[in-house]
Parts: C-alpha cells; structure tokens; sequence
C-alpha cells in the first residue's frame, strides 16, 4: 500500500472515531442544555479537522491556518459550507431537545445523527486534503 493510501485510511479511522466519541456525547440525555453541547461538539470537530491535516501534511494546523484555507477555498464556498454546518448544528440541537423526551430510542437516534455529521463533515475535509496532497506529489 502505498503512503497515500496509508494516510486516508489512518484518517478514516479518525473520523470514526470522533463521529462515535461525538454520537456518544450527544446522546447523554441533557434537557435544555442540547445548544452548549453542540458547541463542544463543534470544538471536537475543529479537533478532528486539525488531526485529519497533521495525517496529510505532518504539520499542526493553528485555528488561523484553518481560516486561512477556508479563505482560499472561495467566499462562495466558506458560505455555503459554514451555512450548512451551522443550520446542521442548530438542526440537530433542536432534533436532539425533542429527542431527550423519547427516552432511550430518542438517546440512539441523537447518537446516530450526532455521529453521522461528523462524519460527513470529517470526511470533506478528508477529500479536500487527500486532493491537496495529490496535487503536492504531483508537484514534486
């Protein structure tokens, strides 16, 4: 197998393992207090985006970096990306609200939403580097 190869599939691991971490902390039943969750939630997924970077490139990603590359992506894409992460955040906190009064099958359903997004978000971000580092080998 080659390094690419190598680094998409210690990044897949990544990802699950903060998508199972993330539909683990979701589905903690917390009345009322679903919107700060998510904002740990979205912390860890700032974390994951850093971890699936360091994978690819073997460097840290600072908070700016991240900005920075978001910037360079275009203000259409920032927009529309940071549009839906955010209605997806709020989507789901509300989602998970009604969910706590459901008991444990409401607690299952938060876990595979919760876990569901990170994955979708993680494995973009996962495509847009793996395509980065293709573009560097190229190069060299």
């Amino acid at each position: 197998m080659d390094l690419q190869g190598k680094k998409r599939i210690e990044a897949v691991l990544a990802i699950a393992g903060y998508a199972a971490s993330g539909g683990a902390v979701s589905a903690l039943p917390s009345p009322g207090a679903e919107m700060p969750k998510q904002f740990v939630l979205t912390a860890a997924d700032i974390g994951m985006y850093t971890l699936i970077w360091k994978i690819y490139f073997e460097e840290d990603l600072s908070q700016k970096n991240l900005l920075e590359i978001l910037a360079e992506l275009g203000i259409v894409t920032i927009g529309a990306v940071g549009t839906a992460y955010v209605v997806a955040k709020v989507s789901t906190a509300i989602l998970n609200e009604i969910n706590d009064w459901l008991g444990p099958v409401g607690w299952g359903v938060k876990a595979a939403i919760a876990g569901s997004l990170s994955s979708l978000f993680g494995l973009g971000w996962m495509l847009y580097c793996d395509r980065l580092y293709s573009q560097k080998e190229v190069a060299f």
